[in-house]
């Protein structure tokens, strides 16, 4: 129980430091800038828009393209406003600040970016996008085991099973006295060889042959992003439990008569 309070606890650490590292990312002065932006943009401002855009942008198309844009996003203030991604990119003359925003409206949402791009002497914008979604990031990226694919379910039990015996090879291991070289054994036994990865939300399935993980499985979920299931080969595992009894009949006393 101790453990998985533990785990439990640096679980949400970590997703606390994830979103500690969205707000360094994208500074309060670069959110509120992006902000007024898509607001300009909710509330048909697109002179204001199209004056701000970077030089490389303007074009006969823009005005058609913003339009379009404001038209997407309802009216009125929204029910709540989520930062849910930042990039930042620094070149030797210019830094480019990319923001995005989950916004709600009633049962409506949309993924808001927008594109800063900062110099010595001026910021303007570099990009701008909105996409409606179905339903929230969170509600999209929840793990569930409804609905899933075969090979999700395949890969998911495979990660258990290769946990499963990477444990209980690594526990009779170190339980396991007088073996030679046990570091060695014990290193060998919680590295898995290959990775097999799926998406969880999209199911997409990926391979890597060259590739060496702790414990032979793995689980990771970004703020705001898809889960991610992993697992490997036990091969130390499975090399270790089926020559654990050779191992043990080495360490039986040998018994001499006369």
């Amino acid at each position: 129980m101790r453990a998985l309070i533990l785990a439990f606890s640096a679980f949400l650490l970590f997703g606390c430091n994830q979103q500690q590292m969205l707000e360094k990312i994208s500074t309060p002065s670069d959110q509120a800038l992006a902000k007024s932006y898509i607001a300009d943009l909710q509330a048909g401002r697109l002179d204001v828009i199209e004056s701000k855009l970077d030089p490389s942008l303007r074009n006969p198309e823009v005005r058609r393209i913003l339009v379009a844009a404001a038209e997407i996003l309802p009216e009125g203030p929204p029910t709540s406003v989520k930062l849910v991604g930042a990039q930042r990119f620094i070149y030797p003359s210019f830094t480019r600040v990319t923001t995005t925003f989950e916004y709600q409206w009633g049962d409506k949402w949309f993924l808001c970016n927008v594109t800063i791009k900062k110099s010595a002497t001026a910021q303007t914008i570099l990009g701008m996008h909105v996409n409606l979604q179905k339903t929230s990031l969170k509600a999209q990226t929840k793990f569930t085991l409804k609905g899933k694919s075969a090979s999700q379910y395949a890969i998911l039990a495979g990660a258990i099973l290769a946990f499963c015996l990477t444990a209980f090879a690594l526990v009779d291991c170190i339980r396991m006295k007088g073996i030679r070289r046990k570091w060695l054994w014990i290193i060998f036994i919680i590295v898995g060889f290959g990775l097999l990865s799926v998406n969880w939300s999209t199911g997409v399935v990926s391979f890597k042959l060259l590739s060496v993980s702790l414990f032979s499985a793995g689980y990771f979920a970004p703020l705001y992003g898809p889960w991610t299931i992993s697992m490997s080969a036990p091969v130390g595992a499975i090399i270790f439990l089926l020559r654990r009894r050779k191992l043990r009949s080495t360490l039986q006393p040998t018994a001499h008569v006369g």
